[in-house]
C-alpha cells in the first residue's frame, strides 16, 4: 500500500456508488461498500447482489460480514472482479478472545488469499472496556496475515459521545502490521499526528457525510463550495440510477453542513 491512505469508512444506506465517487474526486484515496452480509450473496440474493454492483472504476474495497467459511467460498466462485475493485475487507466487528482463539479472521481472509484477492480487516477494540484492557485487538492483529488492519479505537458498547482512543495505536504499530486508524478523524493536525505515530492511513465516515471534500482538507487542498459538490453528488446519484434512500439520507446530513457553513458566513 502507499505510505499514507485516506480511505472512506462504510456507512450504511450512504456510501453507495455515487458518495464513493465525489469523495474519490475530492480526495478519497479508497472507499468502501456498504456492509454486506456473504450469506446472502452465496444464495444469490439479487438485492445484496446489488450493494457490491460497482458502476465505475472509483477505487473499491468490497466489506463483508459473515462466518461461515462455506458461504465465503460460495460467493467466491461467482465473483468476478468489476472495474474499481480493490479487495475485500472483513468486518470482524467487536474481537473478543474466544473468536481470536478461534481462527475465524485468519481462515477467511485465507479463502481470499486462495483467490488472490487483497484482504483486509476492520474491527473494533473488543465487546466491552474488558476486552480492550485484556488486548484482544492486539491478539487479532497478531494473528492473522492481513493486508491491513482498520482499528475503530471504541470498544463495542461504546458511543460515538465518547472519545475514540487514539492512544493504542502506538501498540497497534509496533505488531509491524499496517494499520489504518478510524473514529473522530476530522483535522489535518489529527491525520499528520497519526502519521507521525506509523499508521498507514486514516479512514473516514461520519465527517465525510457532512462533507465529502474532507479528505481534501485533510491533505491540505481546496475543495469548491459545499453546494456545488451537493449538486454533483446529485448528479452522480442520478446517472446511476440510485434507490432514493442514499441521495436522502447523503442530502439531510449534507445540507445540514452546507446549512453552516452559510451562516458561518453572515
Amino acid at each position: 500500500m502507499a505510505d499514507f491512505e485516506y480511505m472512506l469508512a462504510p456507512v450504511e444506506d450512504m456510501t453507495s456508488n455515487a458518495f464513493r465517487t465525489i469523495c474519490h474526486r475530492y480526495g478519497a484515496d479508497l472507499t468502501f461498500t456498504e456492509m454486506t452480509r456473504v450469506e446472502g450473496l452465496a444464495r444469490k440474493n439479487k438485492s445484496t447482489w446489488s450493494r457490491i454492483d460497482l458502476k465505475d472504476d472509483t477505487p473499491t474495497v468490497i466489506q463483508l460480514l459473515g462466518a461461515k467459511e462455506f458461504c465465503f467460498k460460495k460467493f467466491l466462485s461467482m465473483f468476478e472482479p468489476p472495474k474499481g475493485f480493490k479487495g475485500f475487507n472483513l468486518n470482524v466487528g467487536c474481537p473478543n478472545p474466544q473468536v481470536v482463539k478461534l481462527g475465524q479472521g485468519c481462515a477467511i481472509i485465507e479463502i481470499f488469499r486462495d483467490h488472490s484477492f487483497p484482504a483486509s480487516i476492520k474491527m473494533r477494540l473488543g465487546i466491552n472496556k474488558k476486552d480492550k484492557e485484556n488486548k484482544a485487538y492486539l491478539h487479532l492483529i497478531e494473528a492473522v496475515d492481513a493486508d491491513f488492519f482498520v482499528v475503530h479505537a471504541r470498544y463495542g458498547s461504546q458511543t460515538y459521545a465518547e472519545p475514540a482512543d487514539f492512544s493504542v495505536y502506538e501498540e497497534c504499530v509496533r505488531t509491524g502490521r499496517n494499520i489504518i486508524a478510524n473514529g473522530d478523524i476530522k483535522t489535518k493536525e489529527q491525520a499528520e499526528s497519526l502519521k507521525g505515530i506509523g499508521v498507514k492511513g486514516v479512514m473516514v465516515g461520519r465527517a465525510a457525510i457532512l462533507d465529502p471534500s474532507i479528505f481534501n482538507k485533510l491533505k491540505g487542498v481546496s475543495s469548491p463550495d459545499l453546494k456545488i459538490i451537493m449538486k454533483e453528488y446529485m448528479e452522480l446519484s442520478k446517472n446511476f440510477d440510485e434507490p432514493f434512500k442514499y441521495s436522502k439520507n447523503i442530502i439531510k446530513h449534507m445540507g445540514k453542513s452546507a446549512s453552516i457553513f452559510d451562516m458561518s458566513e453572515e
